[in-house]
């Protein structure tokens, strides 16, 4: 729920600072007060409007998942709106997102604003549906299970099935144009570390004249080796490692001149060509490591076109058991789904009773299975499509539904309901019905509401007036029972309040049936 909510200069509010309760909260006042400014500032803060405040902080005590925003969970949550050159929004001193922070807000707030159809989408109402047969089948759960574990196969059978007919059509030309890449590669047959090699004979063949001719003045060192040993012994010092010195040289002298020999003119022409090849493999894959796995790629793949036809019969056997599981399952899952809307809409119409609104009629009709099943729901409204509605008859069928989904569900969810006058243009007897089913969702809700109607007022656990003095918007808790019944007077005569409005009020407050 909201404990705490903070605004600062916001259009004719200049500072304001309210805690709540649990419960029904109502803010009234006279027209142009400011009270659909303030639940839209407190909206703004959860990125649900746009919010122009300079400061605007509210404090939730709900748990949150934000583990994949980065953001910690605080006792309480402190979502922060603050506005200087930009917008910036914050939990708990993290800055983030307005995308990210509406995500998160939308866990735990409804906001029934003049046109939001969330309760009538099928997925809410199929969810609802699964809840009711879960209370009367314990094993309801393991047929859902597994209808959605047979979906999820089904569904990648098919999309493998589609890829391998689609590759099927040109599956020769597929073919042929790998092998040709086979060809290419293998045609130069290149060995890891074989550029590498041929470089370094390159680089030697270049400079074979100039190590020809230096390692022949080089050989002149050996004429000298008798005086360098002779000189050393009469130095006696042991000259072993002279001639040990000049045998190695002489050996790594000799295997050049011979490596440079052997190659002649011919074999260099190849070294070079080799070297061509072996560069247009590196240009094109990147190096010669990777044209090898390139090749062993197109192995594999036109050894799956040579198999494309045994996988295409195997899937098409894989698709067709997974195809009669789900049409079972969704066949199974549809017969208790029949069973269970005609309890919600019999749960539905009782509360549009109670609204002073008719019966309306939900069914199931057929689909294609998707991983919610093969239903889709059909609300038939009196005939008239739901956009062709009035809005206060919009808003009363949408608070059947959310009561009937309460009643399903029948947990203290702890979230938030916000109401921008839900009773507008109702009779009385009308918002008095309004009042009696958001007092009973108020077990489980925090809920805002703006009000005109006394009967919706009266029945408040928290009242706000909302006033203007100079031009300046400003809210007070109604605390006594005197303040609040002047106020409910005020509503029901306006500015000049008799005994008559004033019993009325006392009557509202007396009501105990709701």
């Amino acid at each position: 729920m909201i404990e705490r909510f903070y605004l600062k200069d916001y259009l004719s509010f200049k500072e304001v600072d309210l805690e709540f309760d649990n419960g029904l909260i109502l803010f009234s006042g006279a027209s142009g007060a400011g009270k659909s400014i303030l639940l839209d500032a407190m909206l703004g803060v959860f990125a649900l409007k746009d919010l122009k405040a300079s400061l605007a902080e509210v404090s939730v005590d709900n748990v949150l998942d934000m583990d994949d925003y980065g953001i910690e969970n605080d006792e309480p949550n402190i979502f922060r709106f603050s506005k200087g050159k930009s917008a910036r929004y914050f939990i708990n001193q993290s800055q983030i997102s307005k995308k990210s922070i509406k995500e998160i807000s939308k866990k735990i707030i409804d906001y029934l604003s003049l046109r939001e159809y969330k309760e009538f989408k099928d997925e809410k109402i199929l969810k609802i549906l699964d809840e009711i047969i879960r209370k009367d089948d314990m094993n309801y759960d393991a047929i859902l299970n597994d209808y959605k574990k047979y979906f999820t196969e089904f569904k990648e059978v098919t999309s493998n099935l589609n890829t391998i007919e689609n590759e099927e059509k040109k599956v020769e030309e597929l073919k042929e144009f790998a092998l040709y890449e086979i060809e290419k590669i293998e045609e130069i047959s290149p060995k890891i570390g074989e550029y590498e090699e041929l470089l370094s004979t390159k680089k030697a063949l270049s400079k074979k004249e100039k190590i020809t001719e230096t390692i022949q003045k080089a050989n002149l060192l050996f004429e000298y080796e008798g005086y360098a040993n002779e000189a050393l012994s009469l130095l006696e010092i042991d000259n072993s490692f002279v001639s040990e010195s000049l045998n190695e040289l002489r050996v790594h002298f000799e295997n050049a001149i011979e490596k440079l020999n052997e190659i002649d003119e011919k074999e260099i022409e190849n070294i070079l060509d080799r070297i061509e090849k072996l560069s247009s493999l590196k240009q094109r894959y990147g190096s010669i490591e990777e044209s090898l796995e390139y090749l062993k790629k197109k192995k594999r793949e036109v050894e799956h076109y040579q198999n494309i036809k045994y996988e295409k019969d195997e899937l098409k056997q894989l698709y067709e058991v997974l195809k009669n599981r789900c049409e079972n399952l969704s066949k199974k899952i549809s017969d208790k789904r029949e069973v269970a809307i005609k309890k919600l809409n019999k749960m539905i119409n009782l509360y549009l009773k109670m609204l002073y609104l008719e019966d309306i009629t939900m069914s199931l009709q057929e689909k294609n299975f998707d991983i919610t099943g093969r239903d889709k729901i059909y609300i038939d409204l009196w005939g008239i499509n739901i956009d062709k509605i009035s809005t206060g008859e919009f808003n009363r069928v949408r608070l059947a539904f959310l009561s009937s989904f309460n009643d399903v569900v029948n947990k203290n969810t702890n979230n938030i309901l916000i109401l921008d006058e839900v009773d507008a243009n109702l009779s009385g007897k009308e918002s008095m019905s309004i009042a009696k089913l958001l007092k009973k969702l108020s077990v489980n809700y925090q809920i805002f509401a703006i009000s005109h109607q006394p009967q919706l007022t009266s029945t408040a656990n928290m009242h706000f007036l909302v006033y203007k003095e100079d031009g300046v918007s400003k809210i007070k808790e109604l605390k006594t029972e005197e303040l609040k019944i002047n106020e409910l007077a005020r509503m029901i005569s306006g500015e000049k309040i008799g005994e008559e409005a004033i019993d009325f009020a006392k009557s509202l407050r007396k009501k105990d049936d709701y």
